[in-house]
């Protein structure tokens, strides 16, 4: 896909890279704060959160294991399930475990709904949610979250690790899809 054909697929961007890198810096300083001397473990569920989490972790000045996680509740289209099946399960025990779900977007939350209480079953010592992007209107349950990047509108988004049939993640901005190229 050349540039040009990109450009004609997105009608706005709502979030640049630049923006992103300075809430991800922003919101590491709170999280080093919030979990000194806690045994942190940070949780990204792929494969939206893979931009996400690399760039918070690297923003973080200490040092923080990671796990992922695979889960949809999408299948092919633009709207959640809300079944949820996971793919790839963590690798680490959470018992005792400070966890930080660190997510691309909140859409409806139900995936992430069901997350949180997964991972407090599994015997985690606490489970929060760092989300780059949330869709307050979007909301089907109420998800608790600690931290939260950028509030948008409804919109249907991509770049920045969010994609629409794979493709998009690359873009390093978060912007608009055109409704023409998936309706």
């Amino acid at each position: 896909m050349r540039a040009t054909d990109i450009e004609s697929d997105i009608t706005e961007v709502l979030v640049t890279e630049e923006q992103i890198r300075d809430k991800l810096d922003e919101i590491a300083a709170q999280v080093e704060a919030d979990y000194a001397g806690k045994d942190l473990l940070l949780v990204g569920v792929l494969k939206g959160a893979i931009m996400v989490m690399a760039d918070f972790s690297r923003s973080l000045k200490s040092l923080v294991p990671m796990d992922w996680m695979a889960v949809s509740s999408y299948g092919a289209g633009t709207k959640s399930s809300g079944v949820v099946q996971i793919r790839k399960d963590l690798d680490t025990d959470l018992h005792g475990k400070h966890v930080l779900i660190v997510e691309d977007i909140i859409d409806s939350g139900l995936t992430l709904s069901w997350l949180l209480e997964n991972f407090a079953s599994r015997g985690a010592e606490a489970v929060d949610v760092f989300a780059l992007l949330r869709k307050p209107e979007a909301a089907k349950v109420v998800v608790p979250c600690k931290y939260v990047g950028f509030d948008i509108p409804t919109d249907f988004v991509v770049g920045y690790g969010l994609d629409y049939a794979e493709k998009y993640r690359n873009l390093r901005d978060v912007a608009v899809l055109a409704p023409h190229v998936y309706s």
